[in-house]
């Protein structure tokens, strides 16, 4: 017999599959999906695999509430000229045909810096 609570959902391996695929990138590096009009802010108060399990099952009432708030919104104008002139790095998902972005924490750039060897 198998046990529920060891049951994995369908909902879980996509989640596990897309915190997987989910990777550092560079602004320069994401320039090209801005002109095609493919990238998605994800603000820093939203969790960046929350939106990508949404965008992924096509969850509307979800990711319209995301867009509504503004937690989630095409990349403008204004924001990637800021990104350019900084070269910020972010978070990165790929949820076709979109390419989910969220900019580094202070954190998260912290612990990237820890881990590059010396």
């Amino acid at each position: 017999m198998t046990n529920d609570k060891n049951k994995i959902s369908d909902i879980d391996l996509l989640r596990a599959n897309i915190n997987n695929e989910t990777s550092q990138i560079s602004w320069s590096e994401l320039q090209r999906f801005f002109a095609g009009g493919w990238l998605i802010y994800v603000s820093s108060n939203t969790n960046l695999l929350d939106v990508a399990v949404a965008f992924s099952l096509d969850n509307k009432d979800e990711v319209s509430k995301w867009l509504t708030s503004g937690e989630v919104a095409r990349v403008s104008d204004e924001q990637a000229k800021q990104w350019h002139k900084d070269n910020t790095p972010f978070w990165a998902n790929v949820v076709k045909p979109w390419v989910l972005i969220q900019p580094l924490t202070q954190t998260d750039m912290a612990q990237t810096e820890d881990k590059k060897i010396h």
